[in-house]
């Protein structure tokens, strides 16, 4: 399941959506990115998060598919927000169900790592002294040479 949407989600539903098919699910492994009052500026107010519809969607769905030629998956669920967030808000989760508990962590974080590296989201922060919009980060980009290194 992958989804974009202006509302807040809640982690735990997403978790009990995921887990209702027990049978060959050893682990779930979730991950919650949440808006921070700093990046770019110490002072961050809030975040605008954009997207390209229906391309975000297939990059998404590209990921997720990569994702399961290297793992044995049983399912995913992406939950992303858009528009206008304050820190301590909850902007992604992905949540992954596997067999073993390795293959969960791995294709978690390979998810996320080509997430943000790969899909089309824009971010613009506010802060008390203007407004910005945030950079490609070089530890974004390691994260990702890791995984194709592989």
């Amino acid at each position: 399941m992958i989804t974009i949407q202006y509302e807040p989600f809640d982690i735990g539903d997403l978790h009990k959506r995921l887990s209702q098919d027990g049978h060959g699910t050893g682990a779930v492994v979730s991950f919650v990115g949440r808006v921070r009052d700093f990046n770019e500026s110490p002072e961050v107010t809030a975040l605008t998060l954009e997207h390209y519809p229906g391309m975000t969607e297939r990059a998404l769905e590209s990921v997720v598919e990569r994702a399961r030629g290297r793992w044995q998956i049983n399912d995913v669920i992406i939950v992303h927000r858009i528009g206008y967030m304050t820190p301590g808000d909850d902007i992604v989760a992905v949540l992954v169900s596997t067999p073993h508990r390795h293959a969960a962590f791995e294709a978690c974080a390979f998810i996320m790592d080509f997430l943000k590296t790969s899909a089309p989201f824009w971010k613009k922060e506010h802060t008390r002294s203007g407004d910005y919009w945030v950079s490609e980060r070089e530890s974004d980009l390691a994260s990702l040479k890791r995984w194709e290194q592989q």
